[in-house]
């Protein structure tokens, strides 16, 4: 089959999902109302609550969530076969991802922009906030913890994107002192952004970096996490318009640019799809389609990543509430997009059936190689750019955007020990450089102390990463279920979501239980269990709330 026609369906079925089940969700089930004082108006303090541009603030929230997962997960599950993999997307993206992305923000917005944790507390029960807290923070220890891994292999692999990636920042800060310094416009300062931003890329393979193997006693891999904490760390103390929103905004901007050369090269060169769409010759040890499908592709999808986001940093700079539906519902198609390009460019961008094989010769194999990889050879073919600039281009794009989440991350893991200071009158744990402090130490304590010296330690528990992430998005959807029906709105748009998304994540919980069982891993198997217990306990909280909640809407009814 020919990569176009994919790339046809899949984007007009998203463009439909948003320009039409969008406005129905915004309209008719969460109601936004552009006249309501969002938490940024109510609470502007110019570090936290900001009020943002919706296009600036789209930037943020894309990028934050985007990261690396969404290359990462489609261009794995395609081990299975593209089908399965551009189904989910597709149809995960418009009722699942958007409906989840844009109930976060909105729940969050009419709770005084509380986190989703927080919220949990005054929706459903304290029991219940003090489950999904702990849940909470184990999805942001596992992202920060490998995100930091992904981003120094990057850079150790392509000596040629440091210049790009650490140059991104500096514009960043340029970028944000021209919009809210020197008040330029903003399709001004979007074009001088991309335009240093590409000259970066370009600058890239001419002057390459690469970190010494070892640097007093440490990897040089260890070394790049520990820069990238320092940075990530003061990042997430600064203003959110200095670095955060500039970043994360001009990163939006070099995503779309970089997707519409693929998508273009794609067009050009119309390549076909080598992969099976559905793969029966799977490598021995491949686990089966489902449930695992559903947690492998995450981002891209469905994240409760994503609900931490929208909950915890984009509901403090939403300027109007009717912004919910463009930052949080496009944020999702964004993302969505990406996983489409990831999904083409790991099955149409080999040249022969036995070349992609060769990539995927055991599950968890292709990743971020695949893409770019794949990419860089549909680059070449339909354009005619070299393949080591095309691959520099994709690496850049992988490792920025992993860089933005991590920096999204460690601010709301600061939030979290904010969060935990206030529940528990700790008055030392609410200081904003303490609370960092403690996200960084906790980082790399998993990093250094179960990963040792190269600091690798994030990828033991990274297993667990797909099941806990998808747990916390179905839970995120629970409690706007909750909100739901105590307005005494229709909450079968999101019932049907989050039902679908327990069941997978626990079966997928039990089938990891059995394979870390089998192989002995009783720290993984442990820790399996901490979340099935969790993700049961929190699942009983909601649905007695939900209880209680219906049969308060009866009685009022009689």
């Amino acid at each position: 089959m020919s990569a176009i026609v994919l790339l046809v369906l899949g984007l007009a079925a998203m463009a439909a999902g948003y320009f039409l089940y969008s406005k129905f969700i915004a309209e008719k089930i969460y109601r936004l109302d552009p006249d309501f004082q969002t938490p940024a108006h109510e609470y502007e303090d110019g570090v936290d609550f900001v009020p943002t541009n919706r296009f600036v603030l789209w930037g943020h929230h894309f990028t934050s969530v985007a990261g690396a997962a969404p290359i990462v997960g489609p261009a794995i599950a395609v081990i299975w076969g593209w089908l399965p993999a551009f189904l989910w997307v597709v149809f995960g993206t418009i009722f699942f991802a958007g409906v989840h992305d844009s109930g976060a923000i909105w729940s969050s917005v009419r709770n005084k922009a509380k986190s989703v944790g927080a919220l949990t507390g005054d929706v459903v029960g304290k029991r219940a906030r003090s489950i999904f807290m702990i849940v909470i923070f184990l999805v942001l220890l596992m992202v920060n913890a490998v995100f930091a891994v992904v981003i120094a292999g990057l850079m150790m692999n392509f000596s040629s994107a440091v210049v790009p990636v650490w140059g991104a920042i500096l514009v960043a800060l340029v970028i944000g002192q021209l919009i809210y310094r020197r008040m330029l416009s903003l399709p001004m300062v979007s074009i001088i952004g991309v335009v240093c931003l590409y000259a970066l890329i370009g600058i890239g393979p001419s002057v390459p970096l690469q970190m010494p193997a070892e640097v007093a006693g440490l990897s040089g891999n260890a070394v790049w996490i520990l820069i990238l904490f320092a940075y990530a760390a003061i990042a997430s103390l600064l203003p959110v318009w200095v670095l955060l929103q500039p970043r994360d905004y001009i990163n939006g901007l070099q995503l779309f640019i970089g997707l519409i050369v693929l998508y273009g090269a794609i067009v050009l060169m119309n390549p076909t799809m080598v992969a099976p769409a559905f793969n029966d010759n799977v490598p021995a040890g491949t686990p089966s389609l489902l449930p695992l499908l559903f947690v492998t592709i995450a981002c891209g999808a469905i994240s409760g990543f994503h609900g931490l986001v929208s909950s915890g940093t984009t509901s403090k700079q939403l300027n109007k509430e009717t912004d919910a539906r463009f930052v949080g519902y496009f944020g999702a198609i964004g993302e969505g997009m990406l996983a489409l390009a990831a999904i083409l460019a790991a099955t149409a961008g080999f040249a022969t059936l036995a070349d992609w094989e060769a990539m995927y010769t055991a599950f968890g194999q292709g990743g971020v190689n695949a893409f770019v990889e794949g990419g860089a050879f549909i680059i070449h073919n339909g354009i005619g750019l070299p393949e080591a600039t095309a691959a520099t281009l994709l690496t850049v794009m992988a490792a920025l955007f992993a860089g933005t989440t991590m920096d999204t991350g460690l601010r709301l893991q600061r939030y979290i020990f904010q969060e935990w200071g206030e529940i528990y009158n700790q008055a030392w744990m609410k200081k904003p450089v303490i609370a960092t402090l403690l996200a960084v130490g906790s980082c790399l304590l998993l990093a250094f102390g179960a990963g040792g010296a190269d600091g690798s330690g994030g990828l033991i528990i990274w297993p667990l990463f797909g099941t806990t992430n998808q747990l916390l998005a179905g839970l995120t959807l629970l409690v706007i279920t909750v909100m739901l029906v105590r307005l005494r709105r229709p909450m079968i748009y999101t019932l049907v979501p989050l039902c679908l998304l327990l069941v997978m994540t626990i079966a997928a919980l039990l089938i990891q239980l059995r394979s870390f069982f089998e192989q002995g891993n009783y720290f993984l198997l442990v820790l399996d269990i901490v979340v099935l217990v969790a993700a049961i306990m929190v699942a009983m909280e909601c649905a007695s709330a939900l209880k209680r909640s219906r049969a308060e809407m009866v009685a009022e009814q009689k």
